[in-house]
């Protein structure tokens, strides 16, 4: 009866105290997050309750089962597993722990500062310096597990001695993950790409999604997942467009006739951009860049807040525009010319009004030549 009774006094005793302290530690981490709102860090120290509760109950059963004297056919088989549990607990609360300290730090960065840039840059390394710290905290917990069997002790001497070879082994082997790697640590902290910034890569723009310490991912405009290197960031140019700030300059070309009215089109780009709420307000152009024999190229320019709504706005004023030209100026849409060809007034073949006459059109005859006879 006692050998029954022992284990169920322990394992129970363990139990309950391991609910009572999480219980009472939760209560008080509730009221203090009730108490100071400015904060998040007591509601995100909630979060790790349960990697706390099983660090206690595994430290309580670990310490009660040394002195309790049970299994003692299983003595070694059951430490072990119980040490395995309490250190792998202890890694998960350590990582809860770390993470609720930074996400403080960055809510109050981000209430601190309005600039945009300044908190998508810290965001950005708050994002990677807990990624490192999670890799961090792993490695060493799977470390300590591992020097738990006597066998991994026994052949740490051998593992010491053989280090070098393998380390530049293993360089060579992962030559790429490793500059990947740096290359992550090099873009969390020198600024050159931020969650939320809008990039252009491989001729696609769109906005960075997720950055690790290998990967990159950017959301284009429409909803695709471009996934890459990011050494690729460090190795070859890229476009920003949101360094130094989002405000942009946009151009729309429209090919129309040499009769067009500039002076009209210039005051109806103007009400279109009063109208169109992604308009900023700061600029706008009308000009003409260019010339052909047949067209005039028209350019018009436009600025907006951010690409967003700089795209809004092109397509906006280039349908408008046309639009406009077609109704109340359809003569100055291109068009083939196919109107009968004018003549100097001296020709011979040209009428009065310099037109070409209809029985010799397709034909000029050349005045007589003289054949010197006289």
């Amino acid at each position: 009866m006692e050998n029954l009774l022992r284990p169920l006094i322990v394992i129970g005793g363990s139990v309950v105290l391991t609910l009572l302290i999480g219980w009472t530690t939760d209560l008080l981490l509730r009221k203090a997050d009730q108490r100071h709102h400015e904060t998040p860090l007591w509601g995100l120290l909630r979060r790790g309750r349960i990697p706390y509760q099983l660090v206690l109950c595994a430290a309580f059963l670990r310490a009660s089962f040394d002195q309790a004297q049970l299994l003692e056919q299983h003595r070694t088989a059951v430490g072990r597993a119980l040490t395995l549990v309490l250190i792998g607990a202890t890694a998960w609360l350590m990582v809860r722990i770390a993470a609720a300290i930074v996400e403080t730090t960055y809510s109050r960065y981000a209430r601190a500062h309005r600039d945009p840039a300044r908190v998508r840059r810290v965001r950005t390394q708050v994002t990677l310096i807990m990624r490192v710290v999670t890799a961090v905290v792993g490695v060493v917990a799977v470390a300590s597990m591992l020097l738990t069997f006597p066998a991994m002790r026994a052949a740490g001497a051998s593992l010491l001695a053989s280090a070098g070879v393998l380390g530049i082994v293993a360089g060579i082997a992962a030559q790429s993950t490793l500059s990947n790697l740096f290359a992550g640590l090099q873009i969390a902290f020198g600024d050159m790409v931020r969650l939320g910034d809008v990039v252009v890569v491989e001729g696609e723009w769109g906005t960075v999604d997720e950055i690790t310490l290998t990967f990159l991912t950017v959301r284009t405009w429409d909803e695709r997942r471009i996934t890459m290197p990011v050494s690729y960031f460090t190795s070859k140019p890229f476009e920003n467009w949101s360094r130094g700030g989002t405000q942009m300059t946009g151009t729309v070309f429209l090919h129309v006739d040499h009769a067009a009215p500039m002076p009209e089109m210039r005051e109806q780009l103007r009400d279109i951009l009063r109208a169109c709420r992604a308009w900023d307000g700061r600029h706008f152009d009308l000009t003409v860049t260019d010339s052909t024999p047949t067209t005039i190229e028209v350019r018009a320019l436009v600025t907006a807040k951010d690409p967003d709504d700089l795209w809004t706005v092109r397509v906006t004023v280039r349908e408008h525009l046309v639009r406009w030209l077609t109704e109340t100026h359809p003569y100055t849409l291109p068009r083939v010319n196919t109107a009968d060809a004018v003549l100097p007034p001296t020709h011979p073949n040209a009428h009065s009004d310099g037109m070409i006459p209809r029985a010799t059109r397709g034909r000029v005859h050349e005045p007589p030549r003289s054949t010197g006879r006289g």
